[in-house]
């Protein structure tokens, strides 16, 4: 009987899924990083239209959220009928200094969706302003988001309610920093930056291990 002499194919050490894998990982991040180009763009173009809302007439205020782009930094008055509720935090007023700021909450009406002001700045945290509301001309802006990282990375994305901004001196504090298109987060090149660094370190680190490897 002969024997066979043939021998069997020696087994590839070639990691094929796990290089799929990291291919399929890297192209996505690729693509995450021309996504926040796209993002860029949109954005330029938001904040452009914001700078010509901030020149245009007066309209009337917006009852609801989320504020729309077309009205965002338009002027606009709204009544106070009495004030409700108050929320302080941080802000600026108009020639650039830090303080407290005033935000007032106001009843509209009997059902009303209800109006929120802000009112101006103080030198320091103190009593609320003694002011029982009336008519206030200024810019249409959101409300401050509160909501923590998480809440903002998995909690979906929160309607925040229009906000005035007076533009005068109210119940003797300073007046507040009008809103600006500069105030607006534009950190989609960085995030586009962040992706293709991702996407090229993951390439080099995989290359140097599969190299390794197949050395070894």
């Amino acid at each position: 009987m002969q024997e066979n002499s043939a021998e069997a194919p020696e087994k590839s050490n070639f990691p094929i899924i796990a290089t799929i894998i990291v291919i399929a990982a890297v192209m996505t991040m690729i693509g995450m990083g021309i996504w926040q180009l796209q993002r860029l763009d949109e954005k330029k173009a938001l904040i452009a239209l914001y700078d010509a809302n901030a020149q245009k007439s007066a309209i009337a205020y917006p009852p609801l959220g989320p504020v729309q782009n077309e009205n965002m930094f338009r002027r606009s008055s709204a009544n106070c009928l009495s004030v409700i509720g108050w929320q302080t935090g941080s802000g600026k007023d108009a020639g650039g200094k830090a303080g407290v700021r005033h935000i007032a909450e106001c009843s509209t009406g009997a059902e009303g969706p209800g109006v929120i002001i802000l009112l101006g700045i103080d030198e320091r945290p103190r009593d609320n302003p003694n002011w029982k509301g009336g008519v206030v001309s200024g810019f249409i802006t959101t409300e401050p988001d509160k909501s923590n990282i998480l809440q903002k990375a998995f909690g979906g994305k929160k309607i925040l309610r229009p906000m005035l901004v007076s533009d005068s001196p109210q119940a003797g504090l300073r007046a507040p920093a009008r809103p600006q298109s500069g105030d607006v987060p534009n950190d989609h090149l960085l995030y586009a930056i962040q992706w293709f660094f991702f996407a090229f370190a993951a390439s080099v680190i995989y290359i140097l291990a599969l190299r390794k490897k197949l050395k070894g």
